[in-house]
């Protein structure tokens, strides 16, 4: 299924994107690789059938502003920023741009071909899921809606800690509470859940 889907790289280094090349070339996707977000948007790629793997630190555009640009000339075209641990309020401001998912390096290959094919699967079907996000959250705790709305603001869990006045270990162990109640594998689905609920 994956064999007729477009990733398209955007990263300014070469190694990484041999790398990525080699490891889902060997996935069945076809791959496109740029060195950087204008000359993504020069090769005119079109929304169907593609996706975007982007870098969210480049020079000249970094990954927020080829999200941008994205959303103004090729609606549709899902993107994944992929960000360095020091960039997740980075890549929160992407989801909110309208990126469907980041991945924190180093990730897995597991997680990134998950990530992709959820993209895929949320273009296919337009959103269809996007309400199923808004009952869930009453089963939360005074204390686990804390800690989620300062997760979602891409706080790592020591200054989540440090700012709710509660141990590091205890912040994980409401963060994997958090998780399992609203059903998320990751902190990006966290944050898709939070949009949703503000969209309803």
């Amino acid at each position: 299924m994956s064999s007729e889907r477009t990733v398209c790289i955007v990263d300014d280094d070469p190694d990484v994107r041999d790398s990525l090349q080699m490891l889902l070339g060997r996935s069945g996707f076809r791959i496109l690789s740029f060195e950087s977000g204008r000359a993504f948007l020069q090769a005119g790629i079109k929304a169907a059938g593609a996706c975007v793997l982007a870098d969210i630190r480049m020079p000249e555009m970094d990954g927020l502003e080829l999200q941008r640009e994205i959303n103004r000339t090729i609606p549709g075209l899902p993107v994944i920023i992929m960000t360095g641990h020091g960039d997740v309020p980075m890549a929160v401001q992407a989801m909110k741009a309208g990126a469907v998912e980041f991945l924190e390096k180093p990730f897995e290959k597991d997680a990134l071909i998950g990530a992709l094919e959820a993209a895929f699967a949320l273009v296919d079907e337009s959103r269809a899921a996007a309400p199923a996000g808004h009952r869930p959250e009453k089963a939360l705790t005074d204390r686990e809606k804390e800690v989620f709305d300062l997760l979602v603001e891409g706080h790592q869990n020591k200054v989540v800690a440090h700012k709710l006045g509660i141990s590091t270990r205890t912040v994980e162990v409401h963060r994997a509470r958090v998780m399992e109640k609203l059903g998320a594998r990751s902190l990006a689905d966290l944050v898709k859940h939070s949009m949703s609920q503000r969209r309803g």
